[in-house]
């Protein structure tokens, strides 16, 4: 047997013998050993397919090229994934746009730490103090000083940015392991205030009677109608980071992902430019906190908890790092799959981490992941 024909069935016996593992507490050992075999001979086929269905994709895209040869290959792949979001509240119940809401808040962050890690490459274990600051900001600003949703969240926003500045300031002259260090005790120190500034955030009893957003004194308090309101927000931060990922300041920070010493070296002012990233993407977290806010009406120290910065950086390494369809994808799986496995609760975690083990060994750029020039 070949060298690579060996590889192949070793690597499918791996993955079929994991995978019967995992099902294993949920249907019993003869379940689990049909399961072993249908992955296992599965693997192979769909191995020998793989070359036949990239050419068929490549034949698609070609003819479809020729067809829409005016329209932009991201804006043709922006309204497929927009056709069905807006169809949503029409064909799901409320618990699936419930659902639905909370991913569109998670996709904003995890595009906002994108910027952080994904396209200038600072690793950031509290990236959740920024939420946490945009969702407390707004909802201090709103139940204390009666302000509403469009009054609070610009006040809201450039408070987290200023804290993202701050803090950057003097962190960003770490580097690796250090730097993550910094972050994380960062994003401690803003949930342990947060939790024990009992006559100012309330403490572990959290702020309540947040009003929801209200447009032309119409109030969304309804999930279709916040789902829509989401949905816009989302759409702004697709545009906001398409612009400035091809921008000089996004190739800037490219640049000093790639080689900070190279950049510094044509003139790129590495510190100047990390400021501007944790600045922007701390703006879009502080956003993000405050759509939070206006859905749950209520909010606690229990929602910022470290387990949140790593699932936001999770949705970014799944989706691919500076990948923004990526990262689109990364939120939308981290979300909606532990949702989809609530029935089976006790295992939904260890399946789901994994799923996140086997995709670090056998694609660790991601699921959309890449050279530079491929990623969208």
């Amino acid at each position: 047997m070949s060298h690579p024909l060996l590889h192949l069935f070793v690597r499918s016996g791996a993955i079929a013998f994991w995978a019967a593992l995992l099902f294993l507490p949920f249907r019993g050992i003869g379940d689990a050993s049909i399961l072993f075999a249908v992955t296992f001979l599965a693997f192979p086929v769909l191995k020998s397919l793989a070359g036949p269905a990239r050419q068929l994709i490549r034949s698609a895209h070609s003819a479809a090229d020729r067809l829409s040869g005016t329209v932009p290959k991201d804006r043709r792949y922006l309204l497929l994934l927009l056709l069905p979001a807006v169809a949503v509240p029409f064909i799901s119940q409320n618990y699936i746009i419930d659902v639905a809401v909370l991913a569109g808040i998670y996709m904003i962050l995890a595009l906002a730490l994108n910027v952080v890690v994904g396209f200038t490459g600072l690793l950031n274990l509290g990236f959740v103090a920024y939420y946490a600051i945009g969702a407390y900001s707004f909802a201090l600003l709103n139940t204390r000083l009666g302000l509403g949703f469009w009054a609070a969240m610009p006040i809201s926003v450039i408070v987290s940015t200023a804290a993202g500045l701050v803090f950057a300031a003097p962190a960003i002259r770490l580097k690796g392991d250090y730097l993550a260090l910094v972050t994380l005790g960062f994003g401690e120190i803003v949930r342990i205030t947060l939790n024990n500034w009992d006559s100012f955030t309330k403490g572990p009893n959290g702020i309540s009677g947040i009003e929801a957003p209200s447009i032309f004194n119409i109030h969304l308090s309804s999930l279709s109608s916040y789902y829509y309101f989401v949905l816009i927000f989302l759409l702004l931060a697709l545009a906001a980071m398409k612009r400035v990922k091809g921008s000089p300041i996004g190739r800037a920070w490219i640049a000093l992902r790639e080689d900070e010493i190279a950049a510094s070296a044509v003139g790129i002012p590495a510190t100047r430019y990390k400021l501007y990233a944790v600045s922007f993407g701390a703006f879009w977290a502080g956003l993000a906190g405050c759509l939070f806010a206006g859905k749950m009406r209520f909010i606690s120290p229990e929602s910022f908890t470290f387990t949140e910065s790593v699932l936001i950086l999770s949705m970014v390494i799944l989706g691919g790092l500076g990948s923004i369809t990526g990262v689109i994808a990364g939120a939308l799986i981290l979300i909606a799959l532990p949702e989809a496995l609530r029935e089976v609760q006790t295992y939904r975690m260890l399946a789901l981490g994994a799923g996140l083990v086997l995709l670090m060994i056998f694609r660790p750029q991601g699921l959309f992941g890449g050279s530079i020039a491929s990623r969208n």
